[in-house]
């Protein structure tokens, strides 16, 4: 059975539109994941170090009958694929592509590297604000 997932999506680096729709066809093109709906892309401004550009941010509901560790490494090969380099980057700082995985069904989980729902997602209007215009609804 598929898996109701809902994803963050950010940029702040290059082509920001481009990256964002490319990303979310990536995602749709694996025969695991399709994606369902994405949100209006929100323009906000970017928390952490000083100098960045806006973000433009989104969400999108995707079905999937991966397990959550398979769609996160499937998530972590899109951003390689448009530029990110997680290992080199600073913390919380310009991003060609930010793919986070915020709610799996309704899971718990709580490893090293994922945690789900994703910890900070209620409290950024950035998060909730793309969520709510595809219809996501709080637990």
């Amino acid at each position: 059975m598929d898996e109701r997932v809902f994803i963050g999506i950010g940029s702040n680096l290059g082509p920001r539109h481009a990256t964002i729709h490319a990303g979310v066809r990536d995602l749709d093109t694996h025969a695991a994941i399709r994606v369902v709906r994405l949100s209006l892309l929100i323009e906000t401004d970017p928390i952490g170090p000083p100098g960045q550009g806006p973000y433009l941010n989104a969400a999108c509901e995707v079905r999937t009958s991966l397990g959550p560790e398979g769609l996160l490494e499937e998530m972590l090969r899109v951003e390689r694929r448009h530029g990110r380099e997680r290992p080199h980057e600073q913390r919380w700082g310009a991003r060609t592509l930010d793919l986070d995985l915020l709610e799996f069904g309704d899971r718990r989980i709580e490893k090293p590297g994922l945690i789900v729902p994703h910890p900070r997602m209620r409290r950024r209007e950035f998060v909730l604000a793309p969520l709510r215009s595809i219809g996501w609804r709080p637990a």
